[in-house]
């Protein structure tokens, strides 16, 4: 995954009105009745369908730390996904979606401005539009660089042209070199 598609998974993460199963035996379990069997479970944590049983079953009571952690991070990517979607909407029509960001921007701008790329830190609302779009891209498995340009491009005209008030001569913006990226809706 991308630093963008990590940060929209940490938001939603964020929104759980409801934490996930803690047990061992709770997660497998829910990982079984999503995937349908143990086998499909075992394939999708690299581990054997005997174990996977064993867990569901609670003969092992601890899962070796990387397998522990496989199981953890999909029980989270399949946790709520009708609260998901309800604040994907919301912030799609009407929320719009607020990006925290340190990143390096660069722009094409006009002769006589500086087009220097420079870190700056960043919190901007940017309109539920670019939300959606985002959302619409993850969707269709747009890559990290594809979805940059649509806060690339929210940014442009949210915080440097201030909605058509400023920097009319800015033509592109990019975001490079992200130290960390944050998304709350």
């Amino acid at each position: 995954m991308g630093e963008i598609e990590d940060a929209i998974e940490r938001a939603d993460r964020e929104s759980f009105t409801k934490d996930p199963p803690k047990t061992l035996k709770g997660r497998i379990g829910f990982l079984i009745r999503q995937l349908g069997s143990a086998k499909a479970v075992a394939a999708e944590l690299g581990t054997s369908a005997d174990n996977v049983n064993r867990y569901r079953r609670g003969a092992r009571k601890n899962a070796r730390a990387d397998i522990a952690a496989r199981i953890d991070d999909a029980v989270k990517q399949r946790w709520q996904p009708l609260v998901r979607k309800r604040r994907h909407r919301q912030a799609a029509a009407t929320g719009g979606i607020t990006v925290e960001t340190r990143a390096r921007f660069g722009y094409t701008a006009a002769v006589g401005s500086t087009d220097d790329g420079r870190f700056r830190r960043l919190t901007v609302h940017l309109p539920p539009a670019y939300a959606q779009r985002l959302f619409d891209a993850r969707e269709t498995g747009a890559s990290d660089q594809e979805m940059r340009g649509i806060i690339a491009e929210g940014f442009k005209e949210v915080y440097f042209q201030d909605g058509g008030a400023r920097a009319l001569g800015l033509s592109d913006v990019e975001i490079n070199d992200i130290d960390y990226l944050d998304l709350d809706y």
